[in-house]
């Protein structure tokens, strides 16, 4: 939950009195152009961040938080891996730090792997992969330790649109076995996909709702249409 959060950069306002509640289990979507704040909010209530004011508090901790870390998955969208390891090293690397270990750590690396496709290049240097292989390693290292909280900054970008719809499929299982997920986008399909999502342009929140509900509001065939009315630019 978020209360009045604000934050600045010198003398530039980046958010602007940032109020929100996401409720437990949903797939709540921060829907915006580039530059309109959607990363800082972000670090913000992963505690990467601090606010210059207002309140976050996330699964009923106050951010900051150390023991909060464990249980959120958090993928930036710069990738923050180690080119000189394999896939899996990087995954057991990781695991290691959420203190998997033994048949535990190698079922969830599997299970990563399998998600984002990357199963058949488990044994492969992170630094031959592509961009969007990087993404998806990325994704899967967030998928590790089966998190309560799972934030994605941005998770599809580079990846191939065949992908983007498993990646999706496996979202949409998660937010149904209970984990709330949080992603930011400019991608208007996406944010159809969300249970719920918040407009935000220029560090404000313009709207927040149901896509359904956005679209009857602003009488908007789309959530592009409905985004632009309410405020909005084109992603």
């Amino acid at each position: 939950m978020l209360e009045g959060v604000s934050r600045s950069f010198g003398n530039r306002p980046i958010l602007k009195e940032i109020s929100l509640r996401i409720r437990r289990g949903e797939l709540f979507g921060l829907l915006g152009p580039s530059g309109s704040g959607k990363t800082t909010l972000i670090k913000l209530i992963t505690g990467i961040d601090a606010a210059d004011g207002g309140r976050i508090t996330v699964l009923g901790n106050l951010v900051p938080s150390l023991p909060l870390l464990g249980k959120i998955g958090y993928m930036a969208q710069s990738d923050a891996l180690y080119g000189e390891l394999t896939a899996k090293e990087n995954l057991m690397f990781f695991g290691a730090m959420f203190e998997l270990r033994g048949a535990r750590l190698a079922e969830r690396i599997g299970d990563a792997l399998a998600t984002v496709g990357l199963t058949q290049d488990a044994g492969k240097l992170v630094s031959r992969f592509s961009g969007g292989m990087k993404r998806r390693l990325s994704l899967a290292v967030a998928l590790l330790h089966e998190p309560e909280l799972l934030i994605l900054d941005e998770p599809t970008v580079g990846i191939d649109p065949a992908l983007r719809v498993s990646i999706w499929a496996s979202l949409l299982a998660l937010r149904e076995r209970g984990t709330t997920i949080l992603l930011t986008t400019h991608v208007m399909d996406e944010a159809e996909r969300c249970d719920r999502i918040g407009l935000i342009r220029d560090g404000s929140l313009t709207a927040v709702g149901s896509p359904a509900a956005l679209k009857a509001n602003t009488g908007a065939a789309t959530i592009e249409e409905a985004f632009i009315r309410l405020g909005g630019d084109r992603s």
